[in-house]
């Protein structure tokens, strides 16, 4: 009996610590069970954060924090929907471009480029009421989208309000920046079907800020749609024309002004369009600079230059010396293996690169920054020449002449038209000569029509010339009778 109680007692016993190592195993498996969930619960907390990081990411600029172009469109196509439900709802865009960025970026880093940006942002932010929201376009463009105004008054206001805040100086490390807007305009009332349509006008609209003088806003008018409808048209058959090859470079003379012997050529470029007739460069060029097709027809150009010059080198060997001198778009100067390529093709036609002249403007040079210093200084050490078109017209680029390389100077056909009637161009002129001389640059002057002209200039030391009074710019053919 005592055998069996003892028993028994042995049995309860071993099954309480059975029960008590199943509890334990439960009580373990349990707690792996909850950490396990909280686990998943915190990865899963993660993959959302990261999911609304993403989202946000994916519409938002990551420099200044501010909705992207993404966003952008997603709303107007919002905006749109909505206009056409009620079509007495009004929003507006204004499309902002900062004045000289790229000047100050490539001057000062893009350090402090980026710096700029983001106080412009605050600044921008403070000129904004709770119906407007700022984006960012890219670069130094930004947006302010108006939503549910009763006026492009607003518009106005709010142009007129970020025009004035953002021309107080900006303070960044030890610098103190001066900048500027242009500001395009344009709203619903125009009747927006596509939001790529609303910053298509708004950009047309700021452009002719900038045209403007910059630092002031401009409302989109439907002759400026029409303008900007005409340069799609005409951007769409420049495209065209590069392909069916409708371009052709005249070539004007340039020569001495004391004894009128040949120094060289201009080339200049022409479109001849099946039905536009000749399409003058000032109508195409600007429309090549702003789509990119300027970098095909640059290298064209430069391509069809020297090869004439070539071959007018090797039919008449004695002249040697010839210079073609070649118009540079700003925008070329820019342009990923430009020096590479003029050494090849030196190297394919045998022309020396000192009897190349490339010209740019002098509103180029006062926008130059480091790296385009850098392309001209690499261009000079080919031997090539370097001419400064256009002198005098612009703001003074005296104060950076000694920045560049530069050999020749081209007074503008503006003071030689001006040269028989105004008194202060004869001055103006005389000073641009002295100027170039004293820099051991000589001078051409262009858009010599009469005899008295090429006399005063002569007289005032100007070594080069060209104009009507010794040729119109010519094609191939007829320039080669000037070779002889």
């Amino acid at each position: 009996m005592k055998q069996e109680i003892g028993d028994r007692t042995a049995a309860q016993t071993a099954l309480k610590e059975l029960n008590h190592q199943l509890e334990n195993r439960i009580a373990e498996r349990t707690s792996t069970l909850e950490k396990t969930v909280l686990d998943l619960q915190k990865a899963h907390q993660t993959l959302l954060a990261r999911e609304r990081e993403l989202q946000h990411n994916a519409l938002h600029d990551s420099l200044t924090g501010l909705p992207n172009r993404s966003w952008l469109l997603t709303r107007l196509s919002v905006l749109i929907e909505t206009t056409y439900k009620n079509p007495q709802y009004l929003y507006a865009i204004l499309f902002i471009d900062l004045d000289r960025f790229k000047v100050l970026n490539d001057s000062l880093g893009h350090l402090v480029g980026d710096e700029l940006l983001k106080k412009v942002t605050q600044r921008l932010q403070s000129c904004l009421s709770e119906n407007a929201t700022l984006a960012r376009w890219g670069g130094d463009e930004f947006i302010v989208l108006l939503e549910n105004i009763s006026s492009e008054a607003t518009a106005i206001a709010t142009a007129n309000a970020i025009l004035e805040r953002i021309k107080t100086p900006f303070q960044l490390r030890t610098y103190q920046i001066h900048t500027g807007a242009s500001i395009g305009i344009t709203s619903s009332i125009h009747g927006y079907q596509q939001p790529q349509a609303v910053l298509r006008d708004a950009d047309v609209a700021m452009y002719h800020a900038k045209q403007a003088g910059r630092g002031c806003y401009v409302v989109l008018t439907p002759e400026m749609q029409q303008l900007a409808y005409a340069r799609l048209q005409l951007e769409n058959e420049l495209r065209q024309g590069l392909t069916r090859q409708e371009f052709a470079l005249h070539y004007q003379p340039i020569v001495s002004l004391a004894t009128g012997q040949l120094y060289g050529f201009e080339a200049l470029i022409r479109w001849y369009h099946p039905q536009r007739g000749v399409v003058s460069p000032i109508d195409f060029i600007p429309i090549a600079e702003e789509t990119g097709l300027i970098h095909d027809l640059g290298l064209w150009v430069l391509e069809e230059a020297i090869t004439q010059l070539q071959q007018w080198s090797s039919l008449h060997p004695a002249n040697q010396e010839l210079v073609m001198s070649i118009n540079l778009s700003p925008l070329q100067l820019m342009q990923d293996g430009l020096v590479e390529h003029l050494d090849a093709l030196f190297q394919k036609t045998g022309v020396n690169g000192q009897n190349i002249k490339l010209e740019v403007t002098e509103s180029c040079l006062l926008e130059a920054g480091s790296s385009e210093t850098r392309v001209l200084e690499r261009i000079k050490a080919t031997g090539m020449q370097i001419c400064i078109d256009d002198f005098g017209t612009g703001y003074s680029a005296f104060s950076r002449l000694h920045e560049f390389p530069v050999d020749t100077l081209k007074i503008d056909k503006s003071f030689i038209r001006r040269l028989q009637d105004d008194q202060r161009s004869g001055p103006t002129i005389q000073t641009i000569i002295t100027l170039a001389h004293g820099l051991q640059m000589d001078a051409i002057a262009e858009g010599i029509e009469t005899p008295e002209e090429r006399q005063k200039l002569q007289d005032m030391g100007c070594e080069w010339g060209q104009g009507y009074l010794f040729a119109p710019p010519l094609a191939s053919d007829q320039a080669s009778e000037w070779v002889y």
